[in-house]
């Protein structure tokens, strides 16, 4: 008998040892990508990884660089996966990206991958600006379509234009790298301030401009050009202007952080993997992966509209370039949420 009661709760620790070790892990991982695309890339290295689950902590880019700097002396993420490559370039000098070479790097294009050779960040995917232009709006309000920046400065847009606060978005800081990069500093700091004339509002997020053209609350947005496809898509009466001059773009990256942990490790390889490539070529038609290339309905045709980006030159100037426009454009933000 008193067998018996030593054996039972011996059996009943052996269980919960044995659920224990069977619990998945969790992942913190911290990402820009859109929100509708979260439940996607989860599930589908949920279902590769049983084992493994993933907690996200979303933010727009600027707010999400600010976050992992500010925690860059006890690092709460493990995994960084969505953010784009000038913020990734700006977190490894910092110490908070970690150089790690994940399996089938090789075949992940040159071009979207961190340039120095204790590589840290790797690119997912390529994104784009554009200009999200309401056509319903424009005609009920006279205004001609914009073919240019130049376009843009025309009298006639004044209080028609929407943007994204760079400061909070890497989708308006990535179009202010692109102007200065493309037109030099001083003229670029020139044509911000006559646009600035014309600007309704700076939001802060990098596809709300374009979501308020879709909808007639501006006429023009200055917006990520994947939700304009998405928006035309579902029927926005919206047309997607790659303007002459060429658009601002950047790499959506990983990086480890967590070097202690397999499974953040795991996550970083599956992230550059062909099963995760074609899950971002559903939103994007340019992706990491050199073997995966499929047309995404409505995008517009970024052939030759890309602005040669250094990504390592804007992070560098990423503080006074924000400190620069904070103090000459921040008024017309909208309130923050």
């Amino acid at each position: 008998m008193k067998n018996r009661w030593i054996i039972a709760p011996l059996t009943a620790i052996a269980a919960l040892s044995a659920s224990s070790a069977f619990a998945a892990q969790e992942l913190t991982v911290y990402t820009a990508f859109e929100t509708d695309m979260l439940a996607k890339f989860k599930n589908g290295f949920e279902k590769a990884n049983p084992d493994i689950k993933i907690k996200w902590v979303r933010d727009s880019t600027g707010i999400m660089t600010a976050k992992l700097l500010a925690e860059k002396d006890n690092p709460r993420a493990d995994v960084v996966w969505g953010l784009a490559g000038s913020s990734m370039a700006l977190l490894k000098e910092e110490g908070v990206l970690k150089p790690y070479e994940p399996k089938g790097l090789e075949l992940v294009r040159s071009n979207l991958v961190d340039p120095q050779e204790d590589k840290a960040w790797f690119g997912n995917d390529a994104f784009f600006n554009a200009v999200c232009f309401n056509e319903m709006v424009a005609k009920a309000e006279g205004l001609p379509k914009p073919e240019s920046w130049e376009d843009l400065l025309k009298p006639e847009y004044k209080g028609h234009i929407a943007m994204p606060n760079p400061a909070s978005s890497g989708t308006g800081y990535m179009q202010v790298s692109a102007w200065m990069q493309s037109m030099g500093d001083n003229a670029a700091w020139a044509y911000m301030e006559k646009l600035d004339n014309n600007i309704a509002h700076y939001t802060h997020s990098g596809s709300k401009p374009c979501v308020q053209a879709g909808m007639g609350e501006v006429a023009i947005g200055i917006s990520m050009a994947i939700r304009g496809a998405t928006l035309k898509t579902q029927g926005a009466p919206i047309d997607i202007i790659m303007p002459k001059g060429g658009v601002g773009w950047e790499a959506e990256a990983v990086g480890l952080v967590n070097t202690q942990s397999d499974a953040a490790k795991t996550l970083v390889d599956w992230s550059i993997s062909k099963e995760a490539n074609k899950l971002y070529n559903e939103f994007y038609p340019v992706v990491g992966h050199k073997d995966i290339s499929a047309e995404v309905q409505n995008y517009p045709d970024v052939e030759g509209a890309m602005v040669d980006m250094d990504f390592g030159q804007m992070a560098q100037s990423r503080e006074a370039v924000l400190k620069t426009w904070s103090e000459k454009f921040d008024a017309k933000s909208e309130p923050r949420s």
